[in-house]
């Protein structure tokens, strides 16, 4: 399988070239930006053109972007008014998610990638009818938007009410927006199991995040590494290499300041999971 990188093992660094550098130098074929504006700030057109110039001449290839899930650069912290969500019923914040997402979609027009992963609603939120519909139409505008740039938007199962694997099923042959999924292991694992969530929504992976957990805290530990970790991987292995190259193990791993060289260690757990 592909081996790709999440840059959310460094998201609370501010993402520069040197950092693509060394992910590269890791033998890291293609990586997947997290936008937090911390680390990737969408709104700094000088951020963004340091990062372009160098893609233009570089080997490694940005496959993916993960949508924003805050304005700010604290992890909603400083406040409600930060959080990021398609499922809001007011249809003036709606509209402000919206175009939150957008301008970092405006990405794709300097540095290309194939795929945006984007949440509905936000972690633990509880179903409600009315904010399916808001998501639909913050999607269909949103997958418009991203198919002008050549983008192709990913929805990804997290812990909450509207995308166990189920309901994200669900959704879609319901809204009939043509959309793909992002598994993520440690959602599925947290929710209705990997084996389960996977049977699910096979026919529309086309990326992944992989990571583990105790089965109840999101702690996006490296697989194979952390000995809280409880994911058996290699049933979970022996699942994603039923679809050969249909997506990339890509990992997406906790930025943590107890791990003093994350890259080499995410080549570790890539090394551990291909030999199981």
């Amino acid at each position: 399988m592909d081996n790709f990188l999440s840059t959310h093992v460094i998201v609370n660094h501010r993402l520069t070239t040197v950092w693509l550098d060394r992910i590269w130098l890791a033998g890291i074929p293609a990586v997947e930006i997290f936008c937090g504006r911390q680390h990737l700030d969408y709104h700094n057109r000088a951020q963004i053109d340091e990062l372009a110039h160098w893609f233009d001449d570089a080997e490694l290839k940005l496959h993916s972007l993960h949508g924003p899930i805050f304005t700010d650069e604290v992890w909603g912290r400083s406040g409600p008014h930060s959080i990021i969500s398609i499922t809001e019923t007011a249809k003036p914040r709606r509209i402000e998610a919206v175009d939150e997402i957008k301008r970092a979609l405006e990405i794709a027009e300097v540095i290309p990638f194939k795929y945006f992963i984007q949440h509905i609603g936000t972690a633990d939120e509880e179903y409600d009818e009315r904010k399916v519909e808001a998501a639909f139409n913050s999607l269909e505008e949103l997958s418009n938007f991203a198919r002008q740039r050549g983008v192709r938007l990913l929805l990804e199962n997290i812990p909450n009410g509207f995308s166990s694997a189920e309901r994200l099923v669900y959704f879609l042959g319901e809204t009939h927006l043509d959309l793909d999924f992002c598994f993520d292991t440690g959602h599925a694992h947290m929710n209705e199991g990997i084996p389960v969530a996977f049977d699910r929504m096979k026919e529309r992976i086309r990326s992944t995040h992989v990571h583990d957990n105790d089965g109840v805290a999101d702690k996006h530990l490296f697989p194979t590494l952390a000995p809280e970790g409880s994911i058996d991987w290699k049933k979970t292995m022996e699942l994603f290499r039923s679809r050969p190259g249909q997506f990339p193990l890509l990992l997406e791993l906790k930025d943590s300041a107890e791990v003093e060289h994350p890259i080499d260690d995410a080549k570790r757990v890539f090394a551990n999971l291909e030999s199981l």
